[in-house]
Parts: structure tokens; sequence; C-alpha cells
């Protein structure tokens, strides 16, 4: 007679069944826990975004999508840059002095907004109430514009006007400039934006 009370098929059974359900609590644990992951969708959404600006000629723009908003990089002209140090007068904040850390980065806060003179880098949002401006790089009259217009951006929504640079004019519903989104150059043509810090 044996000293153990659970005679060995028993014991079989018992531990077949236990390790069916070891296995069966990991399989339901493992999808459980993985979903407290972020998505791929979300982690490409913050992510920093790299483009080519090769193809970008003098008074042209692209748009690109970084954190679900649109970015706009402009290749401004000669005539273009020539200009914006003539309009200090009219904006609000012509040296992006207001909130500074939060639109515009310490390398971006020069009479350009931008490390290269010719682009322009700012997120295409009105600080405003979230619009979209639209381009309005002619000058002269058009509607909606003052007729001495030079070139940049109007929010078709309140009315709010930017320059070139993306510097918001005085006594307009937004309250601040465009943002300049943090970015840096990899090479002459390959912009990373999102981060400025070279890999």
């Amino acid at each position: 007679m044996s000293d153990n009370p659970i005679d060995s098929s028993k014991r079989t059974w018992l531990i077949a069944t236990g390790c069916a359900g070891a296995v069966g609590g990991v399989a339901t644990a493992v999808p459980f826990v993985s979903s407290f992951q972020p998505s791929e969708k979300a982690k490409a959404a913050g992510a920093a975004v790299e483009v080519d600006i090769s193809a970008l000629k003098p008074g042209e723009k692209m748009t690109v999508e970084w954190r679900g908003k649109p970015v706009w990089i402009v290749k401004r002209t000669p005539e273009q840059l020539e200009i914006l140090p003539t309009l200090d007068g009219q904006l609000a904040d012509p040296r992006s002095e207001r909130k500074p850390d939060e639109f515009t980065p310490v390398y971006a806060r020069n009479e350009h907004r931008s490390i290269k003179p010719e682009i322009l880098v700012a997120v295409g949002i009105c600080p405003h109430l979230g619009c979209s401006p639209s381009d309005k790089f002619a000058g002269g009259p058009q509607p909606s514009l003052p007729d001495d217009w030079k070139g940049g951006f109007l929010c078709p929504c309140h009315g709010s006007t930017f320059d070139m640079a993306g510097r918001v004019f005085k006594n307009k519903p937004s309250p601040d400039n465009l943002e300049v989104p943090p970015h840096v150059y990899l090479t002459d043509s390959r912009l990373l934006i999102g981060s400025d810090k070279k890999a």
C-alpha cells in the first residue's frame, strides 16, 4: 500500500490540468498587458518626421504631418526675405518674445524665424481657435487683406494675418505667432521635424 493518498494517475491528471490552466492564464494575460502599450499608430503620431526638401523651389510650400498637425515648409524668395524687416512695426510680436519656449525654439528667434533664412518651418494652425490659415504669398490688394499686403498667410475663419515668417499682425484675433516646431537639418536637403537633436 502506498503512503501517498493520491495515486499516480490522479497526480498526472492534476499536473496536466494545472499546466493547461497556467498556459490559458498566460495566454489571457499577454493580450491584456500588451493593451497598455501604445499602439504603432500612437507611437508614429509622436515620432519625428524626416522630410526631403531637395525638390522645393523658391516661392513653394510643402506640407507634412507631425503629431496630427500640418507642418508647412516654405522656401522663401529673396524678395520675400527682404520684406520681413520692414514689417516689424505692424506686427504684434516681431521678435517672438511672447511665449518663446512654447512657440519659437531658441534657434528660430530671429527676424526670419528659422535656422536657414530661406526655409520657414511652421505649424499650419492658427493659435486663435485652431483653424488652418491659407497661403496668400502674392502681394497687393486682395479680398480680406489690406491694399499694401506684402504676402503671407490669412486665417479665413476670423481674419488673423501672418507674414512670411509666420508672425501675426497687430490687432488680430490670434494672440501669438505661428508655432515653429523643433527641427534640425540632417543634410542640406533633409529635415527632421519633431526633434532638434541629430542622431
